[in-house]
């Protein structure tokens, strides 16, 4: 039963990826927006919205670790397991917007994560506000500076739809998403339950990685399709909600306190880590690119994650 779920959950979500990234697509069309943009902002926040769903569930029913593993271990999976999958399919070019905002704002986040959980343990109200403010802000920033920083990679390739329709494909991609995150979690959680595992393990391993299964989806989908300027900021831009939007709004509701404290000695040292490798890889040794080399570094990181993790 418990397989039917992770199987059924995985095409939900596979399907939810691809028809999210038509409307993204269409979308920026739409608007004359550039893919990197709509990446950040609309993608991220549909792919973003399992780990929130997950993490304010969580926290209300008091299982804070739960939430916070969630967010530590899908900012890991994201980088360490859907970038290093994602780049063994092909070389991704990088565009300077990387370096100069998502990047930095994705270390700013992280760096403020740590402050905030190392003082007390607990993610407050006020902390939660100064988490989503400063998404407020980001998003403001890209979308008055970024619209033309970026040059679309292949303009011959993009099918422009009716409003109703880049709705519709946005509507059921996110539910699709979401149904497909909750049959993941509930059968990955129920099988690892059977094993007698710690809520820690799970939330920064199984959990994690089932709601990075969207981004997975969205990111391989978006790398054969070509868009690769929506694949990183997709990536990028996730782990900057995950703990701007989800931990902001979760913590706003209700307060997030540490009780295991291996996340905040070990899980969040990872986190950092794997965010801080990317900006080297990009640079070298040729600029601007990352390939299926890194593609193999970024997953050999993973699984020694997952390793020293279990």
């Amino acid at each position: 039963m418990n397989f039917l779920l992770i199987i059924g959950g995985l095409i939900l979500l596979i399907l939810g990826g691809n028809w999210l990234l038509k409307s993204a697509v269409a979308l920026s069309l739409k608007l004359e927006i550039p893919k990197i943009v709509i990446g950040m902002t609309v993608v991220s926040f549909a792919t973003s919205a399992p780990e929130l769903i997950v993490s304010v569930n969580a926290a209300l029913s008091g299982s804070s670790d739960l939430a916070l593993g969630n967010v530590i271990g899908s900012n890991i999976a994201n980088l360490g397991l859907v970038l290093g999958i994602t780049l063994l399919f092909g070389t991704m070019e990088v565009q300077k917007s990387f370096y100069k905002t998502d990047w930095p704002v994705m270390i700013i986040a992280s760096g403020l994560l740590y402050l905030f959980l190392t003082g007390d343990n607990v993610i407050v109200q006020y902390e939660g506000i100064i988490l989503f403010s400063l998404l407020v802000v980001f998003l403001i920033f890209l979308l008055r500076f970024q619209k033309t920083a970026v040059i679309d990679e292949l303009p011959e390739d993009d099918v422009p739809l009716p409003l109703y329709k880049t709705v519709l494909f946005f509507v059921i991609g996110g539910l699709a998403l979401w149904g497909g995150s909750e049959l993941l979690i509930k059968g990955a959680t129920k099988l690892a339950l059977d094993f007698g595992v710690s809520e820690r393990v799970i939330a920064v391993t199984v959990v994690s990685i089932g709601t990075s299964i969207p981004e997975l989806a969205a990111s391989i989908i978006a790398v054969l399709k070509k868009e690769k300027a929506i694949s990183l900021g997709n990536l990028i831009g996730s782990n900057i909600f995950n703990i701007l939007a989800v931990l902001g709004i979760t913590s706003m509701i209700t307060p997030i306190t540490l009780v295991d404290n291996r996340l905040i000695s070990n899980d969040i040292f990872w986190m950092l880590g794997i965010s801080f490798i990317i900006l080297p890889l990009v640079f070298f040794p040729k600029g601007h690119r990352l390939n299926w080399k890194d593609g193999i570094l970024l997953l050999i990181t993973y699984i020694a994650f997952v390793i020293v993790t279990l």
